[in-house]
Formats: C-alpha cells, sequence, structure tokens
C-alpha cells in the first residue's frame, strides 16, 4: 500500500506517520502544495497512491481545496473508482460544517487526538484492511 501523509504540524504529521507506515510505504508532506505536487508526480508515474490523510486546516491551502484538486486529477487521469485514493481527512474539529465540505469526496475523517485503533478501523471501513 503506497500512503501519503499531509500534515502541516509536525508533530500530527510523525505520529500518523508512525502508525500508517505498518500498513505500508509512507511518506509526509508538510502542505497542501506539496500534496498536490506528490500527487501529480504520482498519477504521471502511474503509482498512485492507495491512501491519503489530508489535515484540513493548513496555512497555504486548505485540505478541502486538496480534496476537490486531487478529485479532479484523478478525473483528468481517467482513473476507475477503484484506482482512486481513500481519502480520510484529519481534522481538530468536529465541527459538522468542515466535515459536511468534504462529503461526497472524501471517504472518511478522523478527530485529532487520534491512535492506531481508530485509524485501523477506519481503514478496515474504508476497505483497505
Amino acid at each position: 500500500m503506497k500512503i501519503l501523509v499531509v500534515d502541516d504540524e509536525l508533530v500530527s504529521r510523525k505520529k500518523m506517520m508512525k502508525i500508517v507506515s505498518e500498513f505500508g510505504q509512507c511518506e509526509g508532506v508538510i502542505n497542501g502544495k506539496a500534496a498536490i505536487s506528490s500527487v501529480k508526480t504520482a498519477l504521471e508515474e502511474w503509482k498512485l497512491y492507495n491512501l491519503i490523510t489530508l489535515d484540513i486546516s493548513m496555512p497555504d491551502i486548505s485540505g478541502t481545496e486538496v480534496l476537490t484538486t486531487i478529485r479532479k486529477l484523478e478525473e483528468e487521469r481517467g482513473l476507475d473508482p477503484q484506482e482512486k485514493a481513500k481519502i480520510l481527512m484529519v481534522t481538530a474539529h468536529s465541527d459538522i460544517d468542515t466535515v459536511k465540505a468534504c462529503v461526497g469526496k472524501c471517504d472518511g475523517y478522523v478527530i485529532k487526538p487520534f491512535n492506531k485503533e481508530v485509524l485501523t478501523e477506519k481503514m478496515k471501513k474504508i476497505g483497505l484492511l
């Protein structure tokens, strides 16, 4: 499994990477621009991500905008639904509006603070485990 962790907060990014690296090859990026760049490269090289954990609140581009861009890039590449990355939005806000903005585009969400059990359960729920 190929995994991309997107979080501007170092501690959260390292924690997420430590947990998900048990399930596959994992890389982490610090912001939305880097996430979009990584996804573009993966699509060009046909080395697709299976899972992307995407922080909603980032300083450069919001996670919801990054999510929309990733889905657009996958669409442009002509990916079948099963080829598209499973995307889990990660948020410290449990407010319903943020989550609603992602519905239909993402596969689920994780509220900080998270742990291995929560992530394992989410990954099972979206069919990755």
